[in-house]
């Protein structure tokens, strides 16, 4: 394998799980959060030459596969297979919960960020998940911060709206400070 290669190799091996779940926030399905995460490294690996910033890889890589995904819906083919439901979580070992009405409302949440638009998953995602700023969210999609801002708003209305009435009194995730 050339330098590259192991370079890459090593990325992988180190930050793999923490890329695929990102993906799989960006998806909501498994086998499309893989998907996403392959294509996104062939394309970091074609572009090597080019990453000046090898401290700055996973960044870059994150903002690969937001653009890879974001692309992905602008297909007709793709958007009748992302449009599907997404899977059951897998199987986990419940020592790991605190307690059940948390799952409860993480599964809530997860199937109402699926009902969202892309854009506006993608910035809800690297919002809250990823804790980037709107001019970090605006640098990795590619936009302006005030799309950024209205994407977030229209997003978290649509989750309010959509939310069930005993969860919106149980939840207070999606506040904003005032």
């Amino acid at each position: 394998m050339d330098e590259r290669g192991d370079d890459l190799a090593a990325f992988i091996d180190a930050r793999s799980w923490s890329l695929l779940r990102f993906a799989y926030l960006l998806t909501g399905d498994h086998g499309l959060a893989e998907d996403l995460l392959q294509n996104s490294l062939i394309k970091v690996y074609l572009s090597w030459d080019r990453i000046r910033d090898r401290a700055a890889l996973e960044a870059y890589t994150r903002t690969v596969m937001t653009r890879t995904q974001l692309s992905w819906w602008r297909r007709p083919a793709r958007r009748e297979v992302l449009g599907v439901e997404p899977t059951e979580p897998a199987p986990r070992d419940h020592r790991h919960f605190q307690q059940r009405d948390e799952v409860e409302q993480r599964d809530e949440l997860w199937a109402l960020l699926a009902t969202l638009g892309p854009r506006q998953r993608a910035v809800l995602v690297l919002r809250f998940y990823e804790d980037l700023s709107e001019a970090e969210i605006a640098r990795v999609l590619g936009c302006t911060t005030g799309t950024v801002k209205s994407q977030l708003s229209r997003g978290l209305a649509r989750l309010r709206e959509r939310m069930p009435v005993q969860s919106q009194t149980r939840n207070s995730l999606m506040e904003e400070p005032r």
